[in-house]
């Protein structure tokens, strides 16, 4: 499916995404060490991880209110608020004012914001993208954010210390114009959103979507797909914890070809690059070698590959090193772009797709809350162990991947229909 053929929607999620993405890419990845340098590693990981807490709660109820209220809306005031997040945090971080408390409130509110768009974005694909194009579709947007993981950095990495004001304020204003694109071009695809009852009372409002949340969880398929999603997350979620931090301690300044040195905090930011430009590279020609074999390979090899690439982590100490273990962690990564969404909208029926969206982004967002334990863990045990522990829980997820297939074999002889390709 060709990029001219798609909805409207999509043509404008697309290039107005990009750009907000390539601005919050350029601060983002520096966050941890920002934290760590205000509050310390173990405060800062323990703030990360109540930030995280919120963010539960909000993606689980953004979910609800996408099939709700609609797509279109959620999205758009989810992009102001992220807007106005960015932008007392750019005040946060003036010339004029010095605040790492208001950043942190800041950066925990856009978080909130961020897990309000997810579910609805996701959702809106599936609504106006037949089965059989899903994958690709999803992607493109992925590589569409990996663009922007390869351009932001780069630019962050020259700019961030001594202009962090600049590019917060840079992030509020590309968050407000696209809330303002998405409002003036996007129609609704929520189905029967117009004719739906709007909420009630709160009592009844928490009801409800307890009681829809509650038919999710005894899908055992889909359960089991977010417990394995949540362990893997504690790997892939490092790319802007541990791993930054982990370089600006062990990477001593390194003389590479042509008499270039480079040091700890800029090797991190050449790493995001690389893994950005594998990423925009290979993801739509991984994504089409993925979809032609069973998608059980797909996850359980992931998970596995991402376990080695934790032990490699641990054992490189030059940046020729670390650049050769980031090509690995991407492979990983892109052997399951596309087919996770392609996978939860399956498995969704069409009246909850936001909800069903909205649970499997618990992925991420209770990886998140749990992956700054890993800072922590650095102080009782050490860099090595820490990414030991890490490759452990990346095979444990393959086993519960292996468990999710055969419930989904299961389940697909009783319906008679298959999961799998």
């Amino acid at each position: 499916m060709r990029i001219r053929d798609w909805d409207r929607n999509l043509k404008v999620r697309l290039f107005g995404e990009a750009l907000m993405n390539t601005t919050f890419w350029m601060f983002f990845p520096f966050m941890a060490i920002y934290f760590a340098d205000s509050f310390g590693k173990e405060t800062a990981s323990v703030l990360l991880i109540v930030s995280q807490l919120f963010s539960v709660a909000a993606n689980l109820l953004g979910g609800y209110c996408a099939d709700l209220f609609g797509r279109r809306r959620m999205m758009v005031l989810s992009a102001y608020g992220q807007g106005a997040a960015f932008f007392v945090f750019a005040l946060a971080s003036s010339p004029w004012w010095q605040s790492p408390l208001v950043g942190f409130l800041c950066f925990t509110f856009a978080g909130i914001c961020g897990a309000f768009y997810w579910p609805a974005s996701q959702a809106m694909v599936a609504d106006v993208v037949p089965e059989k194009d899903r994958s690709h579709v999803f992607a493109v947007f992925y590589t569409s954010v990996n663009v922007s993981v390869v351009i932001g950095p780069t630019i962050g990495g020259v700019f961030y210390p001594d202009h962090q004001f600049a590019l917060l304020f840079a992030a509020a204003c590309s968050c407000f114009a696209m809330a303002t694109l998405l409002a003036k071009q996007l129609r609704e695809t929520a189905p029967l959103a117009a004719d739906r009852q709007k909420a009630g009372a709160w009592p009844q409002f928490w009801r409800e979507q307890l009681r829809q949340y509650t038919v999710i969880v005894r899908d055992r398929t889909f359960f089991l797909f977010i417990a394995a999603g949540v362990l893997v997350a504690q790997t892939f979620m490092q790319l802007d914890l541990l791993i930054p931090v982990y370089t600006k301690e062990t990477l001593e300044g390194e003389t590479l070809w042509g008499g270039f040195t480079i040091d700890g905090a800029n090797a991190f930011g050449l790493l995001i690059a690389e893994n950005g430009l594998l990423v925009a590279l290979g993801t739509v020609m991984v994504a089409r070698y993925m979809e032609r074999h069973d998608e059980r390979w797909a996850f359980i090899g992931s998970s596995v590959l991402y376990g080695v690439t934790m032990w490699l982590f641990s054992h490189a100490t030059s940046i020729v090193g670390l650049m050769a273990v980031m090509v690995l962690f991407t492979l990983a990564e892109l052997m399951t772009a596309g087919l996770q969404q392609s996978f939860v909208s399956k498995l969704a029926p069409e009246d909850m797709r936001g909800q069903y969206f909205a649970a499997a982004s618990l992925r991420f967002t209770i990886g998140r809350m749990l992956a700054p334990l890993s800072l922590a863990a650095v102080t009782w045990i050490g860099y090595t162990w820490t990414f030991v522990v890490l490759g452990m829980l990346a095979l444990a997820s393959a086993g519960l991947y292996a468990w999710m297939f055969r419930q989904a074999g299961q389940r697909a002889q009783r319906s008679d229909v298959s999961l799998s390709r």
